[in-house]
């Protein structure tokens, strides 16, 4: 996608992320989930959202699956398309975390390229960010099928498909791993909130 168009000028608000988080009392972040289907980020991330509220830290959870019914509907699974989407949940992430509270993001988002993108742009806003990779072994996230796509995948009815038709990029150094396929849902969820608590303290 093409930047903003040079009559575009934005217009900076009157207080800045940290500004705003020293009058909360705590800053906002992104906790961003990379994983194959079936790995369980949505599962976790949603678990997260309600334990963080739990606990009085506003969340929300930014699914792939439901922006690509708003935000991101449109969007093909092509390798432009996936960027477009990953840049566009990128950029609703920077918002929520930006306003206080922790944007939690469960989408594949398969390329590197495009999660160090959306990396930068939280480093230039001063937004903390932080990546998880959810890892399952293609296998059990198969095994798993919850929506039945790696079946539909392999009959041919959808193409490029992440795993199956389409690579996945797993995260060299991402700031947290869940095995899950050997660690429960909850220990997942305490490692996530234990990490959203770090960021928002020290952000």
């Amino acid at each position: 996608m093409d930047g903003a168009s040079s009559n575009v000028v934005w217009q900076h608000g009157a207080a800045t992320p940290a500004e705003r988080g020293a009058a909360l009392g705590r800053a906002g972040c992104t906790i961003w989930m990379t994983g194959l289907s079936g790995a369980g980020k949505s599962t976790i991330a949603i678990a997260a959202e309600r334990a963080l509220l739990a606990i009085g830290v506003p969340a929300m959870v930014l699914d792939g699956d439901n922006l690509r019914h708003g935000l991101s509907a449109g969007l093909g699974f092509d390798e432009a398309g996936r960027a477009e989407a990953v840049r566009r949940a990128g950029e609703a992430a920077l918002l929520v975390a930006a306003s206080g509270a922790v944007a939690i993001v469960s989408l594949v988002s398969p390329y590197e390229a495009d999660r160090a993108r959306v990396r930068a742009r939280h480093d230039a806003s001063g937004v903390a960010f932080a990546l998880i990779h959810v890892d399952a072994p293609l296998a059990v996230a198969e095994s798993r099928d919850p929506k039945g796509l790696y079946r539909r995948a392999r009959a041919g009815e959808l193409e490029r498909f992440t795993g199956v038709s389409d690579p996945y990029e797993a995260p060299t150094t991402p700031e947290l791993r869940l095995a899950t396929d050997a660690a429960s849902i909850d220990s997942c969820v305490a490692s996530v909130v234990a990490l959203a608590q770090r960021l928002i303290r020290s952000a």
